[in-house]
């Protein structure tokens, strides 16, 4: 999250402590501004000369100087832990940055766990195919697309079936018809060399 500027007044600030941190392992926990936790500057890296300073129970110091700021983290004896870079001043959090470093990467281990990998699953059909194998293909690409799935749709044609391909395109877009609860078409059939293809993608509610 982008901290663009702090509270102006006093009954902001506990509304603008509550945006920057989460609460885990009884300490707050920060969604850091773009940064992955090997990115942020702690300590003596803090180039800042005038930082705001949230403390280690999650009460706002204010604003001072980064010398004080520092002091004040070796005083709870932890870490000064810069979380919004780009504020105006810059906001730091005094904490414990190793339990602070485990939780944050905890958390983004697990983001990752959730980002869904769209594949495309491809199925491939004839000019002549019949009727049941047609369902059949068509039940396929129901259950690739209701897993998120993009799925490319191949009309291949041999020989002298080459030479009808305009009369073909119905199939594909009779295809695209039996599936339009669930999909809809991400790109139109396009002849490509031997074969005409189309994309279908989940639609979405």
């Amino acid at each position: 999250m982008a901290v663009n500027r702090f509270p102006d007044s006093q009954s902001d600030c506990a509304d603008f402590v509550m945006t920057i941190c989460g609460y885990s392992c009884g300490y707050p926990l920060f969604y850091l501004e773009g940064k992955t936790i090997s990115e942020l500057y702690i300590n003596d890296q803090i180039r800042a000369k005038e930082v705001r300073v949230i403390g280690i129970e999650g009460d706002q110091l204010g604003v001072m100087s980064i010398q004080d700021a520092r002091k004040i983290a070796e005083e709870e004896g932890v870490d000064l832990v810069m979380i919004a870079p780009t504020a105006k001043p810059p906001v730091c959090r005094v904490v414990d940055y190793g339990k602070f470093k485990y939780e944050q990467l905890r958390k983004e281990k697990e983001a990752r766990k959730k980002q869904k990998t769209v594949e495309i699953k491809e199925i491939r059909l004839s000019p002549n195919i019949d009727t049941n194998d047609l369902n059949t293909k068509v039940n396929a690409a129901r259950k690739f697309l209701e897993k998120g799935n993009r799925v490319k749709i191949t009309l291949r044609f041999r020989g002298r079936e080459m030479a009808h391909m305009g009369a073909s395109v119905h199939i594909l877009t009779d295809f695209a018809e039996a599936l339009s609860d669930v999909a809809v078409v991400e790109k139109q059939p396009k002849v490509e060399g031997r074969s005409m293809t189309m994309f279908l993608t989940e639609k979405k509610n």
